[in-house]
């Protein structure tokens, strides 16, 4: 089967988490993430992102498919139900409202830049090497720190339920791929 240029889209995926350890400015890159599937979900063309054009989840095919690294086993139903997936969407955006409160006490001079990844929203890495203090200002360092703790969090339980389901389990309840259809459904109601 002959490859296209958007089946390597998970090289993007992979670098993005490289570049996002070695210099946390990159983590603004991840933005793409969230406003592209929205877009192409907005204009019409459904869950194109999230089948042909998501990085992440041709990442975790790669790994948990070619490479071996999943169980291959069926994904739980508790996992699939509407409860679960809604839940999880709403959760997810509570911890970015929260990211974007801590930025915006960094921007209003209330707190000071925090140079940690929180994985898992709970476990406080430091990553002090991953900013040098650059021309930028603080709030825009702490979104970075913020937005990659986002990322790496949801690539963390993409790779859980990756070894132990299918490869793309993560795709079952990723919040865009919920959100993505919930505008898909509310297209076809208009």
């Amino acid at each position: 089967m002959k490859k296209r240029w958007y089946d390597y889209l998970w090289i993007a995926s992979a670098l993005y988490l490289i570049l996002g350890f070695f210099n946390i400015l990159f983590a603004w890159v991840g933005l793409l993430c969230f406003f592209i599937p929205l877009f192409l979900a907005i204009a019409g063309w459904d869950k194109v992102y999230c089948n042909r054009y998501c990085g992440r989840g041709q990442l975790f095919a790669l790994i948990g498919g070619r490479l071996g690294l999943s169980r291959k086993k069926d994904v739980p139903a508790f996992l699939k139900s509407k409860w679960f997936r809604y839940g999880f969407l709403v959760f997810f955006f509570i911890m970015f409202f929260l990211m974007l409160w801590n930025t915006y006490l960094v921007f209003s001079g209330t707190r000071e830049l925090k140079q940690v990844v929180t994985l898992l929203w709970t476990f406080k890495l430091p990553w002090h090497w991953a900013y040098h203090g650059t021309a930028v200002p603080a709030w825009a360092a702490q979104f970075s720190f913020g937005f990659y703790s986002v990322m790496l969090t949801s690539t963390v339980l993409g790779l859980i339920t990756m070894v132990l389901f299918k490869p793309r389990s993560w795709c079952v309840y990723c919040p865009m791929g919920t959100m993505t259809q919930l505008i898909c459904k509310a297209k076809k109601h208009e």
